[in-house]
């Protein structure tokens, strides 16, 4: 047995991900199943009735793609003005634990990034905001973002599977039954479970402790558990507290730690059971959850290497690169985490990735710069590889000179334009932001005096971390960029915003599309798209796309600092 088989690092790496990998399997099928026939049934709950009826919708009626989009849009610009005036009206609210009003800038972000799924917090969560914000803001906008991610989702699986349809089904009806029958449900037992563990679920305020020591301490307390279950199912990521999954009282023990990186697993990786369940042939889900799987793996070996690796004396003295990381997860419990968070669009963090090696750090750029397909969000990483998966029959058919189709449905100008419009939003919005950061002199001096605390190759990749994290709706950081300034509280509030809805925009355009066409028969000439080579295939699309886009600007960080 050579040295590395041997290495109990290497097992202990197997063993955590040959666990994650067993969950995620047991749970694909009945899950996926349960989604699916969520979004199809025909049945509607009593408590369901009764929201309809409150805002005036028949359950029965099926909407056009115009008006699901303008649905969408006016319930979340309603959701924005919400939380917006929740921060600020804080002082007269109940359980506002003594704290003033968020001021408007950062209220305006913070606002925005909930509402888009993005949960990007330049702020001290217990330190700003009371438990009636946290709650009746931040937890609620958990809840609903998800659950409209899901139902665009499940607009544009319609778009495959109906025929000759001008609707794709009905945007409240796919909100409530999403937020009801599946988050809802979920987010119960994993908070009970959470709770199990030691996560807090309090209304304590803040509580004066004697340290060990014999000194004295503020320790802030809160209803941890029940907003902590819906942050990992629901990807969202924003923490309770400053140190999010960091910290003790949100994420105790390291089997807790394991059971929050499947909690913002699970939905996403089950989706694509619900997909081939709704489109009539269940091996299209299982190649599109094989791709994810492979692009997941390999992401995670890679930065698990790196970190392992350490490149630097002193991470090579230490044994691993252990700053930053909590000691209670290790290395391999940190990497796990960083690698689901940035594959999908959590941005829950239990390890500081502002301090991962030059290349482990690069590695959780790129996972999302991928479009965090690999699973994605709830939601949007389904939608986000069916789209790339119409770009890939797209290449497919350039290259044996055919008329591209998928699942049925031609691919035509029109729906290669709205899947181009949509791969070129995000990478548009990352490098345009990042652009304008160093452009503009005034700005300039204002990031590079005020918000850059590391000068050099690693202040511009916290910068590109940055606008990567907002425009891919993820919300993770590298922390030690200042970001509460006007200029980020700006820029990356207008990048999230535009980052989350005008995919949503192209992708239920799509989904309109699509749905007006009949089924096109399959002919000797029809390209397979459940075979390990289409999987292929859809692989080095991701890829390619990623790779001509932001290889450049890569070089002038990560990249440049690590070699």
């Amino acid at each position: 047995m050579d040295a590395a088989a041997a290495d109990p690092t290497i097992w202990l790496f197997l063993a955590q991900l040959g666990s994650v990998v067993l969950v995620l399997a047991l749970v694909y099928r009945p899950l996926g199943d349960y989604i699916a026939a969520t979004y199809t049934g025909t049945r509607t709950l009593r408590v369901e009735k009764g929201l309809y009826r409150m805002i005036g919708v028949d359950p029965a009626s099926e909407q056009s793609w115009p008006s699901y989009l303008r649905s969408v849009l006016a319930f979340s610009a309603v959701g924005v003005l919400a939380v917006y005036a929740l921060q600020r009206l804080q002082p007269v609210l109940p359980y506002s634990l003594g704290l003033p009003p968020t001021i408007e800038p950062l209220a305006f972000n913070t606002a925005i990034s909930f509402v888009t799924n993005t949960n990007w917090q330049s702020y001290s969560p217990e330190l700003t905001l009371g438990y009636t914000v946290q709650l009746a803001g931040l937890a609620v906008q958990n809840f609903l973002s998800a659950a409209v991610g899901i139902a665009v989702a499940v607009a544009l699986i319609r778009g495959f599977a109906y025929r000759s349809s001008g609707t794709i089904g009905n945007f409240w009806v796919d909100l409530t039954r999403g937020t009801l029958r599946i988050l809802l449900p979920l987010s119960v037992v994993a908070a009970v479970v959470l709770l199990a563990g030691g996560v807090i679920q309090n209304f304590s305020g803040f509580q004066e402790v004697t340290t060990i020591s014999g000194g004295t301490a503020v320790v802030p307390g809160g209803p941890v558990a029940s907003q902590e279950a819906i942050k990992l199912l629901g990807t969202n990521g924003g923490g309770f507290f400053n140190a999010n999954s960091a910290h003790p009282f949100e994420n105790p023990t390291p089997w807790t730690s394991i059971v929050e990186v499947l909690l913002f697993l699970v939905i996403p990786f089950s989706m694509p059971r619900a997909f081939g369940r709704m489109v009539g042939d269940n091996r299209q889900g299982i190649a599109i959850v094989g791709t994810m799987a492979v692009l997941f793996v390999v992401s995670l070996s890679l930065m698990t290497w790196a970190e392992l690796a350490g490149s630097g004396t002193a991470p090579q003295l230490a044994g691993g690169a252990m700053e930053g990381k909590e000691t209670r997860f290790g290395i391999l419990g940190s990497t796990l985490y960083a690698t689901s968070t940035t594959l999908t669009s959590t941005g829950s963090v239990n390890s500081m990735h502002d301090s991962f090696t030059s290349l482990g750090g690069g590695v959780a750029l790129v996972n999302m710069m991928l479009g965090e397909v690999a699973p994605g969000g709830v939601g949007g990483g389904l939608y986000g590889i069916l789209v790339v998966a119409i770009i890939a029959v797209f290449i497919a058919g350039l290259m044996v000179g055919r008329t591209p189709e998928y699942l049925g449905k031609r691919l035509g100008a029109r729906e290669i334009k709205l899947a181009s419009l949509y791969i070129l939003t995000t990478p548009t919005l990352v490098l345009v932001g990042t652009a304008l950061s160093f452009a503009i002199p005034a700005v300039r001096q204002d990031v590079e005096g005020t918000s850059i605390w590391n000068p050099g190759l690693h202040g511009f990749s916290e910068v590109l971390y940055a606008f990567t994290s907002a425009a891919n709706n993820n919300g993770s950081a590298f922390a030690g960029l200042t970001a509460n300034t006007p200029w980020f509280n700006t820029a990356l509030g207008v990048a999230m915003f535009l980052g989350r809805f005008l995919p949503i925009v192209f992708v239920l355009a799509l989904a309109g599309s699509l749905a007006a066409q009949d089924k096109i028969p399959v002919t000797p000439g029809t390209l397979p798209t459940h075979r390990p080579q289409f999987v292929g295939l859809l692989i080095g699309t991701v890829l390619l796309v990623s790779a001509l886009t932001y290889f450049p600007v890569l070089a002038l960080g990560p990249l440049a600092e690590g070699l």
